[in-house]
């Protein structure tokens, strides 16, 4: 698969800056947009955008195919004339470098439900187009809005301590909830409209402007979400439908336990009889909403890291194999051309790659992994492919700068003797002195022969440890940075279009 040699920043809608405590897909979204267009970038990544469960993160969603309405803006509301201006008065003083979670749910599920009481009083033309929502996104729409409306009801309990008969979806206890709670299930399925309207906005004004969307799919969904609960038999559950395994990777270079994720893991054989349906429906309605998808975890396809669900570490699990190639196959038979890139980081063996060239996808790059003294590391930019994605690094990587200039485990000799050989090696490789070390990496990742470089929002600020995005297998703390309202000058700018001018990443419409 071949993509035109560009380039683009990572950042994700919540570190967006605003006055409602969590960046929104309003304008300054847009004008995020605005500076990708002026600086020569042609595509704008983010973490995925379902809505996310406890912890905040984007990779633990209620939903596969739903979105995260807390991004939805106010003042886009406002506009379409579901609130009025006076509704956003009186709102919290949020903190502009941190988003606040709780504060901000509050205040904008307040608005949702004002907007949902106003759109009611609409006329017939509202109601046809959130019709033609309705039957887009029938395949899940009306058991997401069915599970939220119950989550409430169970004071967002999981789902299997409800009552048997709605844990286990009884047909009659089903259908009495749904009549009973119509109105709230209404309103679910009202703010989930207003979610797809605000980004396929947002989408469109992207791409009128040269900026193509990457989105990111996380291969697993979490247990206490409406795909598991509406769908137990795609997954490894036990007779009282707990996860006999669950998802992980094994220890590596970002935990020495490994990563216990904790998501249930598919029944790939009961998929395949039903032609991997579930996985089309997920891939065409990603394709719907973004131009590109970035598939996290792409070795799980090959063979995934089960670990049994009792386990309090990821250390003693087994590697199962997947169908992968034959799940990718059903893929490209049901939706034809598949713009995906293969995130191909962690534990890597000769069969995820094998997966990886036949299907003919782009794999990722991430320089902060290429200074550990071996030339030959597929991370070093003189052994990169053109089919690959190169980053400075990832969501889940300090920022460069922090990189840098982190400091040793205490008492630990050989952490420093390996952090001082990594930044040595960096600066002889990269040819720097370390003034500006986020923009040597930048140069680097442009100059390199891989077809897209991406980068993430913090390095191109020269930002430091304070702004990192997320530390895996920590529980508190992630997910939260914003970027500050001015934070991107006309020099930035412009010092990001000549960089990709020079090396030929600029796509001309």
């Amino acid at each position: 698969m071949e993509f035109p040699r560009s380039s683009g920043l990572l950042l994700h809608p919540t570190s967006l800056p605003g006055p409602y405590g969590i960046g929104d897909l309003g304008i300054q979204a847009r004008e995020f947009v605005d500076f990708l267009s002026a600086s020569g970038q042609h595509l704008w990544q983010v973490l995925p955008l379902g809505p996310p469960s406890y912890g905040n993160s984007p990779y633990q969603c209620f939903s596969a195919f739903a979105g995260n309405t807390q991004l939805v803006s106010p003042e886009g509301l406002v506009e379409d004339g579901l609130l009025s201006r006076s509704d956003l008065e009186g709102a919290p003083r949020f903190g502009e470098e941190r988003v606040d979670y709780e504060a901000a749910s509050k205040f904008k599920n307040r608005l949702l439900g004002k907007a949902f009481e106003n759109f009611k009083e609409r006329g017939p033309q509202a109601r046809s187009e959130f019709d033609q929502f309705r039957r887009f996104a029938a395949y899940w729409l009306d058991d997401y809005s069915t599970f939220r409306a119950l989550q409430e009801d169970h004071n967002y309990e999981p789902w299997n301590t409800w009552e048997p008969e709605l844990a286990g979806r009884g047909p009659e206890a089903l259908a009495r909830a749904r009549s009973e709670m119509a109105d709230r299930i209404e309103a679910q399925r009202f703010y989930q409209y207003i979610f797809f309207k605000q980004w396929l906005t947002l989408k469109a004004y992207a791409n009128r402007r040269g900026v193509k969307l990457v989105g990111d799919m996380p291969i697993f969904v979490a247990y206490d979400s409406a795909d598991v609960w509406t769908h137990p038999e795609l997954f490894k559950l036990d007779e009282d439908k707990r996860p006999r395994v669950v998802a992980g990777v094994p220890p590596d270079y970002f935990s020495r336990t490994g990563q216990l994720w904790g998501n249930p893991i598919y029944e790939w054989e009961r998929m395949g009889v039903t032609g991997f349906a579930w996985w089309a429906e997920r891939m065409r309605a990603a394709l719907h909403t973004v131009d590109l998808v970035r598939v996290d975890h792409f070795r799980g396809f090959a063979a995934a890291w089960e670990v049994p669900a009792k386990d309090e570490t990821a250390e003693h699990g087994s590697w199962v194999k997947v169908p992968g190639k034959e799940l990718f196959t059903a893929l490209r038979d049901a939706l034809g051309h598949l713009p995906v890139i293969a995130e191909d980081l962690g534990t890597i063996t000769p069969d995820v790659l094998t997966l990886r060239d036949e299907l003919g996808l782009p794999g990722m790059r991430v320089l902060q992994f290429a200074f550990g003294g071996d030339p030959n590391d597929t991370h070093l930019p003189h052994n990169y492919a053109r089919a690959s994605v190169v980053y400075t690094g990832t969501h889940d990587n300090d920022t460069t700068v922090g990189w840098f200039n982190r400091r040793p485990e205490k008492d630990s000799p050989s952490s420093a003797a390996r952090i001082e050989r990594e930044r040595n090696l960096a600066l002889k490789y990269l040819g720097s002195d370390g003034e500006e070390i986020h923009w040597d990496f930048i140069r680097a990742a442009f100059a390199s022969v891989s077809d897209l470089a991406i980068i993430p929002l913090q390095d191109v600020l020269g930002l430091d440890s304070s702004a990192r995005m997320n530390l895996p297998a920590t529980p508190d703390g992630n997910w939260a940075w914003r970027f500050k309202p001015g934070a991107l000058t006309r020099e930035i700018g412009e010092r990001l279009k000549e960089m990709t001018e020079i090396y030929g990443r600029r796509v001309y419409q």
